[in-house]
């Protein structure tokens, strides 16, 4: 499958990267040749040094008649026009990166119908949604839905008041419709197996049906989790803004530190009830120590600067904050900052990333999520007909080692499966595997063996 993206930008790299490693045919369309260098050096990709909304350009041969068009520029005008243009030269399918929420507004099939485009990405608004569903489930790291909201992922660290701690997963009473379905440990993905333990400091990933991830999540991993009252968000870009605007909807209330006078005050027009938008210095201990950060349940840094949301981060943390959540641009700071005390750490590059790749699978994949800085995903797959897991045990499907078959709908029911359960074409399964062996598990999905 040939895959052409048009932007070599930080989140054009990211998709690059991660189509080429499950050998999609890649090719990266860029004018600025200093960003193709880094593409050219680093991928095994195919790069062009051209305008990607050319009509000349969209004549390259190895543009024309694309399996998938990605446009991920700067510009949202020129992303849809990229997207018009490779349609009428016979690319099947395209994707535009679109961030005016003007344009987002309007329906998908109004963009699908006027523009040609089948896929929009908004990486801010992604995430955004990511953060406001981690925050509202307090013990949470992560927290992802699938089949449509039947099935639900939540990761949590083990801590030494963690009843699960260094106890054999087969001795431990999991509540019903709750399973256990990875371990993130000294930088290693582990599917775990009975004798497993989970042990102090372990990112850990339960996965199961939403009502009994809610109780466990409160009761059973951290006793201590409060409801969440009251945020401050450092940062009103995007994000920032729809972050605040959802907090506040659902009567949180939220503070947010923004220097620039023009942001701060187009982030006081999302707020209701009463939260309040401030114009300052989030670095500024004076004023984080008198707008009461101490007594605040989660700080959120959203500034451009990696470093100084770390900076904010470990700050908030100096002063009393219960949780914090930063945003980083370079996913490979993501392990460091969590080593030094960051509770939470979100990549919108590899959100929007994690859907282009499910969009770029299809073949029954619905979604995917990218886990630990791409070492491996939880993805909801639908069955197809003439799948080898298909009407068989699981486990006499000989299904790699690096892969989890963790939740299954069938009729609109969700279900833990064990050994004996046995897969029906049209069934969604939600699997963990390690990112490294993504293509071969999913030749077991969907009837490509």
């Amino acid at each position: 499958m040939r895959v052409v993206i048009v932007g070599a930008g930080k989140l054009g790299y990211t998709i690059a990267d991660l189509l080429s490693k499950e050998q999609y045919d890649v090719v990266v369309v860029d004018h600025d040749e200093n960003q193709l260098e880094a593409v050219k050096n680093n991928l095994d990709v195919l790069t062009i040094h051209a305008n990607g909304a050319s009509p000349m350009t969209m004549e390259d041969p190895d543009i024309a008649g694309a399996d998938i068009f990605i446009a991920v520029t700067m510009g949202d005008e020129v992303n849809m026009v990229a997207c018009i243009l490779a349609k009428k030269h016979g690319c099947k399918h395209t994707v535009a990166r679109i961030r005016d929420m003007q344009f987002l507004s309007t329906s998908k099939d109004y963009l699908k119908e006027n523009f040609d485009i089948d896929l929009t990405l908004n990486p801010e608004l992604i995430t955004a949604n990511e953060i406001n569903r981690i925050l509202m489930m307090p013990a949470a790291l992560n927290v992802e839905d699938f089949a449509q909201g039947k099935v639900r992922l939540f990761e949590a660290k083990v801590t030494r008041r963690s009843k699960v701690a260094n106890i054999p997963l087969k001795d431990i009473r999991l509540p019903k419709g709750v399973l256990a379905g990875m371990i993130f440990r000294d930088h290693r993905m582990i599917i775990p197996h009975g004798d497993d333990c989970l042990m102090v400091h372990d990112n850990a990933y339960f996965i199961g049906i939403p009502e009994a991830i809610e109780q466990f999540s409160t009761n059973f991993i951290q006793r201590d989790a409060k409801k969440l009252h009251r945020v401050m968000i450092v940062g009103a870009g995007r994000i920032g803004r729809a972050l605040a605007g959802m907090l506040s909807r659902q009567n949180v209330y939220v503070k947010v530190i923004e220097k620039d006078p023009e942001r701060c005050n187009a982030v006081a027009e999302h707020l209701t009830g009463d939260s309040i938008a401030i114009c300052g210095d989030g670095t500024s201990i004076d004023l984080l120590t008198d707008e009461g950060i101490g007594a605040t349940d989660v700080v959120v840094c959203l500034t451009e600067d990696d470093k100084l949301n770390l900076m904010i981060a470990l700050l908030a943390k100096h002063l009393g904050a219960r949780k914090t959540v930063v945003r980083v641009y370079r996913t490979e700071y993501a392990d460091l900052i969590e080593k030094v005390g960051v509770d939470v750490v979100v990549s919108a590059r590899l959100l929007s990333a994690s859907e282009v790749l499910a969009f770029a699978r299809r073949g029954g994949v619905v979604s995917v999520s990218i886990l630990e800085g791409a070492k491996a995903e939880a993805v909801e797959v639908i069955v197809q007909e003439g799948a080898r897991v298909a009407n068989r045990k699981l486990m006499d499907a000989r299904l790699p080692r690096e892969c989890l078959v963790c939740a299954y709908v069938r009729d609109g029911k969700a279900g833990i499966p064990n050994g004996h359960t046995v897969l029906q074409p049209g069934d969604r399964a939600i699997l963990f595997i390690l990112m490294k062996h993504a293509q071969n598990v999913m030749k077991y999905f969907n009837g490509t063996i």
